[in-house]
């Protein structure tokens, strides 16, 4: 029998955290009852029924292997759980290409303490994404931002991370090692355009990563960006930099246009779930992905994804074979 997503979806609105992970079970299910009552609940927590946009914050942070995100990521959520914020982490786990399989791992690395029932940690595979945003990584950040402070999207850097999570996140955290001649790379790449704070982790090791800073700090001016933070931070007890990181991450957000934001996200979300599911055969015979688009920007802007999904699922049927 499947779950009732507008049931999960009112415990959630009222910020009920205990139904959070019966939540992630649904929007994680492929069985065909299941993807419908998950379009209920997401409907459940559109803007449109809860007045606006959920007002949990959604942090991405990103970076190669062995750059410290879980040690990082363990400072960050004893910081926030200071401030008596709930924190609710969906840790990305790459998924193999031969078998489909995920090591669903990552979370096995954080730090935190498993009787507070304000922290969700959860692994989620990336499935074919190569590192990046699933749909049901999305709709999760998408429902557990109405009932928890802070929602954290991890993922493995490898190119295609950096762009997606960039669509889903309010704010995104890339985390940079030091030594480890990620600043070229990022220029050759072009990721230095996408974070809103850079994390040089690994401050323990004094010049090393005062260095990295630096090189950060001189790329971005040769770029015209003036908005991006570069934090220098260590994990190591006693922690430094987190609590700069933590106010740089809260002043972005006080500077976004939430509303605007989360809407490209939801556009986004939509028409990259098409695409996975249609193809490229499904975009043409709606005109293209830029018509797709324009169909979007056509619609309530207080839908969910699910919602807009099958925007574009009707004008597929309606363009007929």
């Amino acid at each position: 029998m499947s779950a009732d997503g507008a049931a999960l979806g009112a415990r959630l609105r009222e910020r009920d955290l205990s139904a959070a992970p019966a939540a992630l079970n649904l929007l994680e299910s492929t069985a065909a009852d299941d993807r419908d009552e998950a379009a209920e609940l997401l409907r459940a927590l559109s803007p449109a029924e809860l007045g606006g946009e959920a007002g949990g914050h959604i942090v991405g942070v990103t970076g190669p292997p062995g750059a410290g995100k879980s040690t990082l990521l363990s400072a960050l959520i004893a910081g926030w759980r200071g401030q008596e914020r709930s924190v609710a982490l969906l840790a990305v786990d790459p998924s193999s290409r031969r078998s489909g399989g995920s090591l669903l791992g990552d979370r096995a690395r954080i730090e935190f303490d498993p009787s507070d029932r304000s922290v969700l940690i959860r692994s989620t595979a990336a499935g074919e994404r190569l590192g990046g945003i699933a749909r049901p990584t999305r709709a999760a950040a998408e429902a557990l931002a109405a009932a928890f402070d802070v929602v954290v999207i991890e993922t493995v850097g490898v190119g295609q991370a950096e762009t997606e999570v960039a669509d889903v996140a309010d704010s995104v955290a890339v985390v940079v090692q030091p030594g480890s001649g990620d600043v070229l790379q990022f220029l050759k790449s072009g990721i230095m355009e996408i974070p809103d704070v850079l994390v040089v982790t690994k401050a323990d090791l004094g010049e090393l990563a005062m260095r990295t800073r630096r090189d950060l700090v001189s790329a971005l001016r040769s770029l015209g960006s003036r908005s991006t933070r570069v934090v220098a931070v260590s994990s190591l007890p006693p922690p430094s930099g987190v609590d700069e990181l933590l106010a740089a991450l809260d002043e972005h957000r006080d500077g976004v246009d939430l509303a605007e934001s989360r809407l490209r996200a939801r556009r986004a979300g939509a028409l990259a779930e098409f695409s996975a599911e249609r193809g490229e055969r499904g975009m043409r015979a709606l005109g293209g992905r830029a018509a797709a688009a324009q169909l979007l920007a056509g619609q309530d802007p207080g839908l969910s994804s699910a919602a807009l999904l099958d925007a574009l699922e009707r004008a597929l049927g309606e363009a007929g074979p």
